[in-house]
């Protein structure tokens, strides 16, 4: 079984990937392969209307979004996460987003996986960005097993989550039950 983390943030070694390193190796501790894919450097652009999804495989703008969406597409177990800009998930995020469950609508991909949202912020904005990652999960029909609180962690320096005890003990939580709801629906 293999399980994938998508790092929303355009900050490579950030806190938001440090959440989510760490929530992949609850994961990969009951049993699971991981694998983190950063969007860092990438270029991925939001959705366009063009319709083109609607009635061919893939998507017509030609970046970096395929070879992400085909691991997330491969994945039994699926974490996006994203650092708070202004409230709000990055852009990034929201163009894969937007394009992988626009690209989805025909085969329906992601139903049935399990995972979920992780969200880093300084301040405020966590529980607004976790429900708007949130709202893709329950529209692509991924099944979310949660954690001992909403999947969030504050910091703002590298390196700052990790003093967030609470936080780093609800990413782990959250992997794990990941974990085991992925390998409950395998067997």
């Amino acid at each position: 079984m293999k399980a994938v983390g998508v790092v929303g943030s355009p900050r490579k070694g950030g806190n938001t990937e440090i959440l989510t390193a760490h929530c992949l190796k609850a994961m990969a501790e009951e049993g699971l392969e991981t694998e983190l894919v950063r969007l860092a450097g990438l270029d991925i652009r939001g959705c366009n209307a063009c319709n083109y999804c609607f009635e061919n495989e893939g998507c017509s703008i030609e970046d970096d979004l395929q070879p992400v969406y085909d691991k997330m597409i491969a994945a039994d177990a699926l974490i996006v996460a994203s650092p708070v800009y202004f409230g709000s998930a990055t852009a990034l995020v929201k163009g894969l987003l937007e394009r992988a469950g626009l690209m989805s609508h025909r085969n329906r991909p992601f139903v049935g996986k399990v995972g979920g949202p992780l969200v880093v912020a300084r301040r405020a904005g966590k529980n607004f960005t976790f429900m708007e990652l949130m709202h893709w999960f329950h529209i692509m029909q991924i099944i979310n097993p949660g954690s001992i609180y909403w999947n969030g962690a504050f910091g703002w320096e590298k390196g700052d989550v990790e003093k967030d005890e609470e936080g780093l003990r609800i990413a782990w939580e959250f992997g794990k039950n990941v974990a085991r709801v992925a390998k409950k629906m395998r067997a």
